[in-house]
């Protein structure tokens, strides 16, 4: 169960807090459709070479990073965002710290 505030206005980048050398995260909304999450990776992380069943949706709040799908590069940063198809491939890695906002839904 979350236990973030709801019918509250969020400062969504303020919710999870950067720790050197780490990636953390804070699970915003969870459901069985689906689930938003949020990351703060410190510059030099990652999340290595995955797949997943489902559609995922990364929004970049601030910062910079560099996001593979199926061996392709994507830079992105803070006010974009790129869609990661489901059953293809996909890394994460932070070229300068960065927050994300995850959405994904099961369907």
């Amino acid at each position: 169960m979350s236990t973030t505030p709801k019918a509250q206005i969020l400062a969504m980048a303020g919710l999870v807090d950067y720790q050197a050398g780490a990636v953390v995260s804070r699970q915003i909304i969870k459901g069985e459709s689906g689930n938003v999450t949020l990351f703060a990776f410190d510059e030099g992380q990652e999340l290595s070479e995955h797949t997943t069943p489902f559609d995922a949706l990364a929004q970049v709040l601030e910062g910079q990073v560099e996001i593979k799908i199926a061996g392709q590069p994507f830079a992105l940063k803070a006010g974009e965002g790129i869609v990661m198809p489901a059953d293809q491939p996909h890394a994460v890695f932070a070229t300068k710290r960065f927050k994300m906002l995850l959405t994904m839904i099961r369907a």
